[in-house]
């Protein structure tokens, strides 16, 4: 018996993948995406193609697009409506980013300016609205109603969770299930779509897409809630942005909400000056900090992370063996 568990592990962690081996998969097919995207975001408006073409440039991982072909090649997909699809969910989430900055008052966003603080929040709304449609417009020309379902439900979400994160600003009695509800609208739902149109792409049916999109919600939580982590622990220099951002703009947390469970009355008094000063003053970032090292705080949200990544990993177990199947499993 524990000669079988150890070759379970052994042949675990051969099929762990590192983040750069997962990339290399899609690689090429990324690059396409890439050009997609380029080619997409430009308009006879030449303030909208400056800005899309700004966006593009300082763009992220393109983790999203990722998720859609590897989803895709899982389901034995492997034609250019994945490479479509995954600029639209790329055009989608650019969208959500410029609206987020406007509504945040950010003036940075992945080391560089922000298109708020360089074209003004008028300009940077109606170019986030400019890529919505056009992400939109790509996807329609797909003529699948499946498709322009997922990514019509997608949004409304969305717009939904920037909603409810406006009401639930500065509340310092958030529960747990109002941070993962809020996770979800922001951050999981996007990912579980992006792998529920590999699905619809590779024509695996019901049941498969909903399993990848249970994948990719449970994926979603884990990584919004290890960026919640890294606002607390990073640096400005990796993170694109301070660190402490997200308490200084009155988002709690699921580490905060930890720490309010935990810490007494004149600690949570430093957390809502901090809410109520819109920032560090009267009480400074290594203060609050330490309070999450003392109760324990940060390690509890880690924890919490790595159980829902298992959740993650659960859904694909029905997936047969697949160099595709590992990399989201990694």
């Amino acid at each position: 018996m524990g000669g079988d568990e150890s070759e379970k592990r052994r042949l675990a962690s051969i099929n762990n993948l590192t983040g750069r081996e997962v990339f290399e998969l899609v690689r090429s097919d990324l690059q396409k995406v890439e050009e997609e995207f380029n080619q997409q975001s430009v308009s006879d408006v030449p303030a909208i193609t400056e800005i899309g073409q700004y966006l593009q440039v300082s763009g992220g991982k393109r983790l999203r697009p990722a998720l859609v072909l590897l989803s895709a090649k899982l389901c034995e997909f492997d034609g250019p409506a994945a490479i479509r699809l995954g600029a639209v969910v790329e055009l989608i989430h650019t969208a959500t980013l410029v609206h987020d900055d406007v509504i945040d008052g950010a003036d940075t966003r992945r080391g560089r300016p922000s298109t708020n603080s360089r074209w003004g929040n008028h300009m940077s709304v109606l170019a986030g609205d400019w890529l919505y449609m056009q992400a939109f417009n790509i996807a329609l020309a797909e003529r699948n109603f499946k498709i322009l379902d997922v990514l019509i439900g997608l949004t409304q979400v969305m717009v939904e969770g920037e909603l409810l994160q406006l009401t639930l600003l500065r509340k310092l009695k958030l529960t747990e299930d109002e941070y993962f509800e809020l996770a979800y609208r922001k951050t999981a739902c996007l990912f579980s779509a992006s792998l529920r149109l590999g699905a619809i792409l590779g024509g695996k049916g019901e049941e498969v897409e909903m399993k990848l999109g249970s994948y990719g919600i449970n994926l979603g939580l884990a990584f919004q809630l290890v960026d919640d982590l890294l606002d607390f622990v990073s640096s400005e220099e990796k993170l694109g942005k301070p660190i402490g951002s997200d308490l200084r703009e009155g988002k709690i947390t699921l580490p905060l909400i930890y720490l309010l469970q935990r810490c007494r009355p004149e600690e949570t008094e430093k957390i809502s000056r901090v809410l109520d000063e819109g920032g560090f003053h009267s009480v400074q970032f290594f203060e609050i900090l330490e309070l999450m090292e003392h109760y324990g705080a940060l390690q509890a949200a880690r924890e919490k992370a790595r159980k829902i990544a298992e959740q993650a990993k659960a859904a694909l177990e029905s997936f047969p063996d697949s160099p595709y199947k590992d990399a989201l499993r990694s």
